[in-house]
């Protein structure tokens, strides 16, 4: 069990591998950096990772694209593990990542395009809900609890009209069809973060522990989250787990916490991030947090993902320590969040947790 440090974070913060061509924001501002001056910035900022932070990313970049014209930020959602990877093996400047590095990952101190053993910042810049998305015609929304999900994705429910769904759904017309659940095939922060709720909320169930790869060969593996979303959009009683910003019109499920069940929001998103700890004994920087996914508190939605910009301490090209950092800053801006809101429907960091986050930017040299 990872040890927790004292305290509480007090609100929330908010596909196929291609690159995401944009600008970097200039230094020491808050609104994407512009001055009167202009920016100073030049120079090619690459990262790699989480393809769910793919809408908000491209937004990021596209804001840093009119402030910074002579910065391009390249940003390859090729997935968390993918990310942490290229970041390890000092192929990308930043990585973004639905998990933070655990305690045996930064112990070892192997990040490429940092000193060593300077450490690492990581930010939970990008919160969302994930949303279990399902194509099941004439049906839009289900109720389901933590088991039911459980034993629809291990494969001990198997048909759309088995009594555990049925009982929950007693108004929808359920048809006597075979489910086809998906997965994502790749290394995925989604993945952990999915895996990690079943495992605490439906331990009986779901024995596997959390993991990024998918424990188990039965159904249909896909890769990234566009590919989930393809998968389950072109087919028939098929079921999956996506970032809630790429449901789109597909089928939703409400999942029940203590005896009420939750839709998922950006609100109730915020909801379990509330009241989760820090990760004991990491650097100044590092903000890796610990969320309770068992929880029964009323109007929290528990299957969240916490979407990290990670980064080094100290770079060993003084370019790549600029770059980030500016990057970074305004990612963290209120206007940096908003812009994340709108395009991928997150939640913006609060004020609290903007201020430790800015500290942990100031310390990247």
């Amino acid at each position: 069990m990872i040890n927790k440090r004292a305290g509480s974070v007090a609100a929330i913060f908010a596909a196929s591998a291609l690159l995401l061509g944009g600008c970097a924001a200039n230094e020491g501002t808050t609104d994407g950096g512009t001055t009167d001056e202009g920016s100073s910035l030049t120079g090619t900022l690459v990262g790699a990772g989480a393809s769910s932070q793919q809408s908000a990313q491209e937004a990021w970049v596209a804001a840093f694209q009119g402030t910074n014209p002579e910065v391009t930020v390249e940003y390859d959602p090729s997935g968390s593990g993918a990310g942490r990877d290229t970041f390890i093996a000092g192929g990308a400047a930043f990585a973004g990542s639905d998990r933070a590095f655990n305690d045996e990952e930064v112990a070892a101190g192997e990040f490429g395009a940092c000193v060593p053993e300077a450490g690492i910042v990581e930010i939970p810049a990008y919160v969302s809900p994930i949303a279990v998305i399902f194509n099941l015609e004439g049906v839009d929304s289900l109720n389901l609890d933590a088991a039911t999900i459980a034993g629809i994705f291990a494969g001990t429910i198997t048909n759309w009209n088995d009594e555990a769904i049925a009982s929950q759904n007693e108004d929808a017309e359920l048809p006597d069809l075979a489910i086809t659940p998906v997965h994502r095939a790749d290394d995925s922060g989604t993945t952990e973060n999915f895996t990690g709720y079943l495992f605490e909320a439906a331990g009986e169930v779901w024995t596997e522990e959390p993991d990024g790869v998918w424990p188990f060969e039965s159904g249909e593996a896909a890769q990234g989250t566009s590919g989930v979303v393809d998968a389950v959009t072109n087919g028939t009683g098929t079921i999956g787990y996506a970032d809630a910003s790429r449901a789109g019109d597909l089928g939703t499920v409400a999942v029940k916490v203590g005896e009420e069940y939750v839709p998922f929001s950006p609100e109730a998103a915020a909801a379990i991030v509330d009241a989760s700890a820090f990760v004991e004994g990491r650097g100044e920087g590092d903000l890796a947090i610990e969320l309770d996914r068992a929880t029964d508190a009323s109007g929290v939605y528990p299957v969240v993902l916490v979407s990290y910009l990670i980064a080094c301490v100290e770079y060993q090209e003084a370019a790549d320590a600029e770059l980030v950092k500016a990057y970074f800053e305004y990612i963290i801006s209120e206007e940096g969040q908003q812009a994340a809101a709108e395009a991928a429907g997150s939640a913006p960091i609060s004020d609290q947790l903007r201020e430790r986050a800015t500290a942990a930017v100031e310390l990247i040299s």
